[in-house]
């Protein structure tokens, strides 16, 4: 078996238990045979703070992937489940799933889209149709947030954001005296902002939040796979427009951002918004959306491991977002 540790030398995981990883092996095999697979060649074990992934060679069939989620994000099994049912065709369909351990087997999606993106010459619009697809998802999840936070998604609710803020302020121990007084400046305009994006009825939804080019695949043209939602939380929608956003920024210049921000904005159309009130509201989105990204930091590096990016995302409040 080939083990990579990446910048993670010193992670201590489940997998160091030996009781632990021989009951992932045998749970494993068991989900293999019951799609009447069978495990061959060497294995590769991928090893982070915040999973344990593990790929599978199969006899005669495409790889398949086990993946272990830490207590923080072991809602991921049960949501990537609940996901192949609600919207087929936009999620992974597990072989199978233990919700209780946060335990997925997951086939192969395919060519990822960063490595679609590699392959040709750059397309300063290649995120166009998986930004409208991820939208219209998006959309038709609106109904399930309920069901979604029962399977144990975080929350992180448009009208609870302020209070949520409050919380991570209080508990950051990196801020420096001066920022945290800048950021406890900003208080009333950030609820104001709250209440506004909140008064504009889009309803929460899901937000993948950590959207790049490595979390979807592309396994044919036109279609896109999203995976990989150990940081998600039913908050507003709009939030997830900002990571890919910035990477197609960073690499063709802020003039590609109106057409990717209206092609993300189509599945909302209608519903009596115009469309300059669904602009202020992806613009109030994206900026509050530091704070979801920081409640992640801290949920999955708990204590002062998660404090200094946490605090970095706190800090990107007081800028506008470059979309």
């Amino acid at each position: 078996m080939i083990i990579d540790r990446g910048r993670y030398p010193d992670t201590i995981t489940p997998w160091e238990q030996h009781a632990w990883r021989h009951a992932a092996v045998r749970w494993i095999e068991e989900g293999l045979a019951a799609h009447g697979l069978r495990g061959t060649g060497r294995r590769r074990l991928r090893l982070r703070p915040w999973s344990v992934l593990m790929r599978v060679p199969v006899e005669g069939h495409r790889a398949v992937w086990f993946k272990a989620n830490p207590p923080a994000s072991a809602f991921e099994a049960a949501l990537t489940s609940a996901l192949a049912r609600w919207v087929p065709g936009n999620a992974l369909e597990p072989l199978a799933v233990d919700p209780a351990r946060g335990w997925s087997l997951l086939p192969d999606g395919g060519e990822l889209f960063k490595e679609a993106l590699g392959r040709g010459p750059a397309d300063p619009y290649a995120w166009e149709e998986p930004l409208r697809q991820y939208a219209a998802m998006q959309y038709a999840l609106t109904p399930r947030s309920g069901e979604m936070e029962r399977l144990g998604v975080p929350g992180a609710r448009t009208t609870a954001l302020p209070e949520v803020f409050d919380r991570l302020l209080e508990g950051n121990t990196a801020l420096r005296p001066q920022d945290r007084a800048r950021l406890l400046a900003l208080r009333p305009r950030l609820a104001g902002w709250c209440a506004e994006l909140a008064g504009l009825g889009i309803a929460d939804s899901l937000d993948h939040a950590d959207l790049h080019a490595g979390q979807l695949f592309h396994p044919a043209p036109g279609r896109y796979t999203f995976f990989d939602w150990g940081d998600a939380a039913v908050s507003h929608p709009f939030a997830g427009f900002l990571v890919p956003a910035r990477s197609a920024r960073e690499q063709h210049g802020p003039g590609v951002l109106p057409r990717l921000r209206d092609a993300y904005l189509e599945p909302w159309t209608g519903h009596g918004r115009t469309a300059a009130e669904l602009r202020h509201a992806l613009a109030l989105a994206s900026r509050l959306s530091a704070i979801r990204r920081a409640t992640a930091y801290v949920r999955l590096f708990p204590g002062a491991s998660g404090a200094p990016e946490s605090a970095d995302c706190l800090l990107e409040l007081l800028t506008e977002p470059p979309v």
